[in-house]
C-alpha cells in the first residue's frame, strides 16, 4: 500500500493541494521554518499578515539573529503562544553560532535546535531538501490513523511512537517526491480529512483508507486525554498620563515587562493583579476615586480562561501608579510586544 498511497497524496497535492503559500516560493528553509513555527495552533489565514510583516523586517535568519527581542516580540504581538517567538529568536541566534545560518538538512540535526521538534524538523527538511523522513503534526496524525484505523489512543507516548514507526513505512520511494508528499498529508489533514465532516468521497486516498471501509473515520483518531481548563480573575490597570507629563501625550500608558515564565512571558503588559484592591492600592489615594471599571473581557488561553477586569484612570502629570513599569508614548507602545487583550484594551483607548 505504501508507494501507491504516497504516489495519490502527491499526485493530489501537486493538483488541488496548497501551492501558492508565500513561504512555499523557492523552498527557503528560513521562511519554511518560521511558517512552521508559525502555523503552530494557529490557522494558515491568520498567519499570512504576521508571515509578511515579519519577513519583510526580517527577511533573512542573520536578520532574526541579530534582532532584540522587543523587535521580534512586537512582530509577533497577537499572534499568541509567545514562546513560540523566544524560541525562534534564540533558534536562530544558535543557527547562526553554530551553522554559520545555514539550515542543518537533516531532521535529527535540526531537532537540536530550540523550538525545533521533531515533526517540525522533518516538515523543513523533507520540504526542502527532499529527506525521506515523516511528519507527524496534529492534522497528519488524524489522517494517518483514519488509513490505518490506528486502534491504539495517542495519548499514550508509546502509540504516538509506534504511529511514527508505521508513517515512515508510506513514504515515497524517491526524494523528489517528498516535498509534494508532506504538503499533501498536511494538506489533506487541514482540508478533506477534517475533524468531524470528513470528505471522503473526495479523498485522493480513500481506496486506502481502513477507517473508511469499516464506516468509522470519525472514531479516529483515539485519544482519551482532556484537557483540564481552569479560570482566573484578573485585574488590570489601565493608568493613563495627563497632560503635562514628561511625554505631552494624554495616552502615554503604564506598561511594565513580564518575568521570563508563565503567561504572557516578557511581553509588555499593563500591571496585573489577583484582586482590585491590590491593583488600586498602587495609585494615589486621591485618584482611587476617579477609577473607572470597565467591562470585563474573556480572553481564552490553551488550558485557562482569563477573566480581565480593566480599571481605567487618567493621572495628573508628575504621577505615576507606585508598582514596576514606566510611561510609554503613545507613538512608541503599538511597537511592542502586547498580549492580544491588551493591544485591543489600548487601540480602543
Amino acid at each position: 500500500m505504501s508507494d501507491t498511497l504516497a504516489q495519490a497524496v502527491v499526485q493530489w497535492q501537486r493538483v488541488h493541494g496548497r501551492n501558492h503559500l508565500p513561504w512555499q516560493a523557492g523552498r527557503d528553509p528560513y521562511r519554511v521554518w518560521l511558517s512552521e513555527i508559525m502555523l503552530q495552533q494557529t490557522q494558515v489565514a491568520t498567519v499570512l499578515g504576521y508571515f509578511d510583516r515579519f519577513v519583510q523586517r526580517l527577511p533573512t535568519v542573520q536578520d532574526l539573529a541579530a534582532a532584540d527581542e522587543d523587535t521580534v516580540m512586537g512582530l509577533w504581538s497577537g499572534l499568541g503562544y509567545y514562546s513560540r517567538a523566544r524560541n525562534l529568536h534564540r533558534c536562530a541566534q544558535e543557527l547562526v553560532q553554530r551553522f554559520g545560518g545555514t539550515f542543518p538538512r537533516d531532521a535529527a540535526t535540526l531537532a537540536t535546535l530550540p523550538g525545533i521538534g521533531r515533526s517540525t524538523a522533518a516538515a523543513i527538511t523533507s520540504v526542502c531538501f527532499g529527506e525521506r523522513v515523516s511528519i507527524l503534526d496534529a492534522n497528519v496524525k488524524r489522517v494517518l490513523s483514519r488509513v490505518l484505523a490506528w486502534e491504539q489512543d495517542l495519548a499514550q507516548a508509546k502509540a504516538v511512537r509506534d504511529l511514527w514507526t508505521a508513517a515512515d513505512t508510506l513514504l515515497p520511494a524517491t526524494a523528489a517526491d517528498m516535498p509534494a508528499y508532506t504538503q499533501g498529508m498536511m494538506d489533506l489533514g487541514a482540508s478533506l480529512c477534517s475533524v468531524r465532516q470528513p470528505q471522503c468521497l473526495l479523498c485522493p486516498v480513500q481506496m486506502h483508507c481502513q477507517a473508511r471501509a469499516q464506516g468509522r473515520a470519525t472514531d479516529f483518531p483515539i485519544q482519551t486525554r482532556k484537557l483540564q481548563r481552569s479560570a482566573q480573575q484578573w485585574w488590570v490597570l489601565w493608568a493613563q498620563q495627563g497632560e503635562g507629563g514628561a511625554t505631552h501625550e494624554k495616552s502615554a500608558v503604564w506598561l511594565h515587562k513580564r518575568p521570563s515564565r508563565g503567561v504572557w512571558a516578557g511581553l509588555h503588559c499593563l500591571p496585573m493583579w489577583g484582586d482590585e484592591a491590590s491593583a488600586l492600592a498602587c495609585l494615589p489615594a486621591a485618584q482611587r476615586q476617579q477609577v473607572q471599571a470597565l467591562p470585563v473581557v474573556k480572553h481564552v488561553l490553551t488550558h485557562r480562561d482569563l477573566y480581565l477586569h480593566p480599571l481605567q484612570v487618567v493621572l495628573p502629570a508628575g504621577q505615576a501608579p507606585q508598582c514596576e513599569g514606566a510611561w510609554v508614548a503613545a507613538s512608541d507602545w503599538p511597537a511592542l510586544g502586547l498580549p492580544a487583550p491588551v493591544r485591543k484594551l489600548l487601540e480602543q483607548g
